[in-house]
């Protein structure tokens, strides 16, 4: 069973709080949305680190993955300052929502700083939803083929593929790792919208994503 293919209730109540977000992509979210998320490696990983620009004011909290949980974000780097800032932060709003569904937090500090509006609501009831079946995740997603489109200099839309293939569930109390093969496509698509705030972090706030979407591989 692949991470982000929770039992049908779950999926369920995971998929409504989705729909609840929108990025003008026109894709319609699917009953398997994955994370957010992002798994076999092949490029280098790029590492988490804020933009530079918002790093010192903005006051950044600190996320910690497992050990047993890696996000790996293959060509997150455009050589657009502007862009590859907005990158940066998608990827930090990915690895804090790993963090607090690791930690069993939806409180989590990270998530409403990366978060904001219908995306935060919906971020914080998939990481419920996870708590609801006591389950965690281990293992690894890939991240790839990141596009970034300017609206204007405060908002961007991102859009991006991950691969969950080698990303399993686990048991919450007893850490057991379910491997059950699944028919579901590893290929997710994520499309968002992100809006720069006062601290210059890019938050998101819209999101719709796509399990099977050909456009990764699916």
């Amino acid at each position: 069973m692949k991470r982000r293919s929770l039992p049908v209730a779950a999926a369920l109540a995971a998929t409504a709080a989705l729909l609840l977000t929108a990025c003008g992509s026109g894709d319609d979210s699917s009953g398997d949305n994955d994370k957010i998320a992002g798994a076999d490696t092949g490029s280098p990983a790029t590492s988490a680190s804020p933009s530079a620009s918002a790093s010192d004011s903005a006051g950044r909290p600190d996320i910690r993955l497992p050990e047993d949980v890696e996000n790996v974000f293959e060509g997150w780097k455009t050589g657009d300052a502007t862009k590859d800032a907005a990158l940066s932060d998608a990827e930090q709003a990915l690895n804090s929502v790993d963090d607090a569904i690791a930690r069993g937090d939806t409180d989590s500090k990270a998530l409403a700083f990366y978060y904001q509006g219908d995306a935060l609501v919906s971020e914080v009831k998939w990481v419920q939803a996870w708590l609801d079946e006591n389950i965690a995740w281990t293992g690894t997603t890939r991240y790839f083929n990141p596009q970034v489109t300017l609206r204007d200099k405060k908002t961007a839309v991102v859009i991006y593929c991950a691969n969950d293939s080698k990303a399993y569930n686990k048991d919450r109390k007893t850490g057991k790792v379910d491997k059950t093969p699944t028919a579901d496509s590893p290929y997710v698509l994520y499309n968002t919208r992100m809006e720069k705030n006062a601290d210059g972090v890019w938050q998101t706030t819209g999101l719709i994503t796509k399990r099977g979407n050909a456009q990764c591989g699916g």
